[in-house]
Formats: C-alpha cells, sequence, structure tokens
C-alpha cells in the first residue's frame, strides 16, 4: 500500500518563489499605474500556483495519519481535480475525484477528466442533490463505503482544496509577495472560487496592502466562506481584503466574447497564455477598475496568474 512521502513538498521539488513579471500594458499605463503579475502558474509544471500552496499542506497532514488514498470533489473543469490527480501520481498515492454531474458518467471525458484519469485518478460522478450535501459526514461516508474504500486510509481534501490548513499554506503566498513587491504596490489581486486563496493571501500581506478578490462564480456567498475560512486558520479576520463580483461572465466554466476578446489580445501583446475561468476574468476586470480610477497615479497592481489554460485548450477557445 502506497503512503504520503514524509516531505510531500520536497518531493513536488516546486520553483519557489515564483516570478514576479511586470507587463507595461496600455489599459494600465494610461491611468500611470504600473502592473506586476506573479507567475504563480511556474510554481511547479503539473501543480500551479495556488493549487499547490493549497495542496501541500494537506499533503503533509495525509502523511502524518498514514494515509494513502486522497479523496476530493470538483466539477467537470475543476483545476484543483487536475492537480490532486498530479500531486498523487507523483507522490505514488492513488486519488478519487468525486465529479459533480451524474450525467457526465456515460459521456466522452473532457480534456480536464482526461488529464485526471491519465495521471490514474478514479473519477466517480455523483448527482448534483448529493454533490451538494458533500459537507455532511454521512454523505461523505456513504460514498466512500460504495466506492469500497476503507476510511483509515483515506484523506478527505475539500472541494478546491480550500480548508484551514490550505488557508496557511496560501498566507505563505502573501508573505512572499510582501517581500518581493514594490511599496508602490498596494493592491494583490486574486480570481476565486472557493476562497482560500484570498483568505491566506490577505493574512500574509502587511499593513496598508489589500487583497481583492474576483469571484468566478455568481452568487453572494463567497465573503462568509473567506470570513469562515480566517475563523478556521486564524480564529478571526486577518488582513484586509475585499471581493469584486462584477466579472464572473455568468458563472463558473463560462466566458463572454468580450472576455475571450480581451484574453486574445492580451495573450498577443505580452506573449502570455492567459488561463480563461480564472485569470483572464481577474485581469479584465483590473482594467476595467484601473479605466474607473480605483488605482492612484504612480501606484502598482499585483496580479496572481494562478495557473496555466487547461489541458487541450487553445488560447483563444
Amino acid at each position: 500500500m502506497s503512503r504520503p512521502s514524509a516531505d510531500p513538498a520536497a518531493a513536488l521539488r516546486p520553483r519557489l518563489p515564483s516570478p514576479l513579471q511586470e507587463v507595461r500594458d496600455a489599459r494600465f499605463d494610461r491611468h500611470g499605474v504600473r502592473l506586476l503579475l506573479k507567475r504563480d502558474d511556474l510554481a511547479h509544471p503539473e501543480i500551479p500556483g495556488n493549487k499547490w500552496r493549497k495542496l501541500v499542506p494537506n499533503l503533509r497532514a495525509a502523511a502524518a495519519e498514514g494515509r494513502g488514498t486522497l479523496v476530493t470533489f470538483g466539477g467537470a473543469y475543476s483545476n484543483h481535480l487536475r492537480a490532486t490527480a498530479a500531486a498523487a501520481r507523483l507522490l505514488g498515492l492513488r486519488a478519487v475525484g468525486i465529479v459533480r454531474g451524474h450525467e457526465l458518467a456515460g459521456r466522452p471525458l473532457n480534456p480536464s477528466l482526461a488529464r485526471c484519469a491519465a495521471d490514474g485518478m478514479r473519477l466517480s460522478f455523483v448527482d448534483r442533490a448529493t454533490y451538494r450535501r458533500k459537507g455532511e459526514p454521512g454523505v461523505v461516508t456513504g460514498l466512500l463505503a460504495g466506492l469500497g474504500l476503507a476510511s483509515g486510509d483515506v484523506y478527505v481534501v475539500p472541494e478546491g482544496g480550500s480548508n484551514a490548513l490550505a488557508v496557511h499554506g496560501c498566507a505563505e503566498l502573501g508573505r512572499e509577495l510582501e517581500r518581493e513587491l514594490p511599496a508602490a504596490a498596494g493592491t494583490v489581486a486574486v480570481a476565486c472560487g472557493t476562497g482560500g486563496t484570498l483568505a491566506g493571501l490577505a493574512a500574509g500581506l502587511g499593513a496598508g496592502r489589500r487583497a481583492l478578490g474576483f469571484p468566478v462564480l455568481k452568487g453572494d456567498f463567497l465573503e462568509g466562506e473567506v470570513r469562515g475560512l480566517q475563523r478556521a486558520a486564524f480564529g478571526g479576520p486577518a488582513g484586509d481584503w475585499r471581493l469584486d463580483g462584477r466579472f464572473h461572465c455568468g458563472g463558473f466554466a463560462r466566458t463572454t466574447g468580450e472576455l475571450d476578446a480581451f484574453a486574445e489580445e492580451f495573450e498577443d501583446r505580452h506573449g502570455l497564455p492567459v488561463e480563461r475561468l480564472y485569470v483572464a476574468k481577474m485581469l479584465y476586470g483590473l482594467g476595467v477598475l484601473a479605466r474607473e480610477g480605483a488605482f492612484a497615479p504612480g501606484t502598482a497592481v499585483a496580479a496572481v496568474v494562478t495557473g496555466p489554460p487547461e489541458p487541450g485548450a487553445a488560447h483563444g477557445a
């Protein structure tokens, strides 16, 4: 039976600190604002950015508990599922992905799920009503039993990898940026799915800097999620942060023609492939905020590039 490495971080060999890259972009230049990209997508070739930072503390906990099977949750286009599958393969662990949408079971796998399967992840598709109840211990126990998994060998990682351990991992991202950023960079932006990265990032930044989250899902639930994660990790609020929920483009895995055109132009101008479901929405939102005068002339804004485009996706798709 495979067991987690005693030091998963060392075994996965990240490239940290990830680079901080300035790009000259007219959308910001015309307002006297510098744009800095924190290239966390380069932190690891298979487990990029915030996924590495959130997974490693959980992998350490799995190692401490002697668990050899990782079980986690995600939708059909989940970056987290792909990262977990890759980490499990690299560490010699078993991985099971509980996928939202029982109707997907009989269909060909999309490129994201195909990558998970190629990395050895066992995929189990569940109906959406059951998936919504995945936080209930009895539901998880039932799912594990249905898959024939021994609970003593299983380590459950929540959807998106966001829990108190992950928040502490993402706080290191904030501390890393605090060591790198010029004094003029008062805002650090990140796209948000489950809120764990924002919760940790804000805690790691120093006084005078604010973390700005761009939700990629519809709804006003994320503020409560971030507050709850900070309570679990730190016992209460930590750092200065806020959300701007205007740029989700209709919800997760949805884009618009305007967003695609923006991302294609950004790629052409800067030679940087832009992931559409998270990164493009954040960069587009920052451009709008610059136009609205949200950033004072002479200041800089940093944007965390959390990951590369999904496998099989054309940059313009």
